[in-house]
């Protein structure tokens, strides 16, 4: 598949989850959000009203991220949460699965709070986007989670927060998505900080990035284009 410098730029969920992000870090975001037209900004759900008012009248996205980024609280807490940004302007929703649960192998859990969060999204049609969190996870735990995503079908099935032990693996991409098939997309996140590492995880079959880097990236995508004379280069 042939990519422009604007088809990357769409895979790209330009992320601040800080805690002690400002007011002003989250203008600057959706400004660069603008400025580069970055398919999302992913921020904690708190900051979805204020974030979503500055994207008005792009077609840019606000994400909030849900039970963020422990992802250890019940299941009506996750869907109050969600309906909340929702009602903030939020429209998409990335969440955390309850990881103990995921540990103790309790899949019926798992399913139901994955069944409920997709509904809540579903119905005021916003993508949901379910995080694993693969750094706690072994590779049979990756795959039981994608087998229950292939089965509920959210938008999407995502590596990590970016705040866990580790982010993001070629391999585990790989994983979830030769598990998950057509049906549902992965999204690749945590630690992707440079085009090379970048570009790895669009080949292995991730159809979203999220990153707080997404404005290095493209700038060096941008030379590397310039310097090859080319409009697009295929993955």
């Amino acid at each position: 598949m042939k990519y422009t410098i604007d088809d990357f730029a769409q895979l790209i969920d330009h992320t601040n989850l800080h805690a002690d992000a400002t007011e002003a870090d989250m203008k600057k975001l959706c400004d660069e959000a603008k400025q580069y037209h970055f398919k999302m900004v992913a921020i904690n759900q708190v900051q979805a009203k204020f974030c979503s008012a500055q994207l008005a009248g792009t077609d840019i996205d606000t994400g909030a991220a849900i039970s963020f980024p422990l992802g250890q609280t019940t299941i009506t807490s996750k869907v109050a949460e969600t309906k909340d940004a929702l009602a903030n302007g939020a429209n998409e929703i990335d969440y955390v699965v309850n990881l103990t649960q995921v540990k103790a192998h309790n899949w019926s859990y798992i399913e139901e709070e994955m069944t409920k969060m997709v509904a809540a999204c579903h119905n005021q049609h916003v993508p949901c986007k379910v995080i694993f969190e693969n750094c706690y996870l072994t590779k049979d735990e990756i795959k039981q989670l994608a087998l229950i995503a292939k089965k509920v079908e959210p938008d999407f099935i995502k590596t990590s927060t970016g705040f866990g032990t580790s982010g993001a693996k070629v391999e585990d991409v790989k994983l979830m998505k030769d598990t998950v098939g057509t049906k549902v997309k992965v999204k690749a996140a945590g630690g992707i900080r440079n085009t090379d590492d970048f570009l790895a995880m669009i080949a292995a079959g991730a159809q979203r990035i999220g990153t707080s880097s997404g404005v290095k990236i493209i700038a060096a995508l941008k030379k590397r284009f310039a310097a090859d004379n080319v409009t697009a280069i295929d993955l």
